[in-house]
């Protein structure tokens, strides 16, 4: 009896302290969950899609570089809660534009990463290959679905 006493005085303390801070954890929810929207926000649904290719084309052009090659991929990768799509991009110009294009991607007001950036000279003039790569949201369905098919798998290995 003594020791589930000493146990229950310790459940005591330890709910009793999680009472107290409460207010303070609400709060932290309440922070955790804005920044959390602010940063969702970053990431465009599918029909703004479209636009944010658009804005990174624009940005080299705007900068004056040639693009020989934009190729969004066929197949996004699909994760958690997001989906990420690959864009083959290699454009020819100058050092500072590419740098200027470079700063102008990482300043649009969606999540778009440069990866695999490889820059090389042919007589004079600069070519940067690379791998632009945008995030967007997954829909409430595309989430449904992919839920799913994680129960599916796991039933799968049961």
């Amino acid at each position: 009896m003594q020791a589930e006493e000493a146990k229950l005085r310790e459940s005591y303390a330890s709910k009793k302290a999680k009472a107290v801070n409460l207010e303070l954890y609400v709060q932290q929810l309440r922070e955790i969950e804005q920044s959390f929207g602010a940063l969702l926000k970053q990431l465009p649904n599918k029909s703004e899609m479209d636009a944010l290719l658009t804005d990174i084309n624009q940005a080299g052009l705007g900068r004056g570089l040639q693009f020989e090659l934009f190729k969004p991929a066929t197949q996004e990768r699909l994760a958690d809660f997001y989906a990420e799509l690959p864009i083959s991009v290699k454009v020819t110009g100058t050092y500072h534009d590419m740098g200027a294009f470079a700063s102008d991607v990482a300043q649009l007001p969606r999540i778009v990463t440069l990866n695999d950036v490889v820059i090389s000279n042919d007589k004079g003039t600069l070519i940067m290959d690379a791998v632009a790569k945008t995030f967007r949201y997954l829909d409430e369905d595309e989430l449904a679905r992919q839920r799913r098919s994680a129960q599916d798998a796991k039933k799968g290995k049961k």
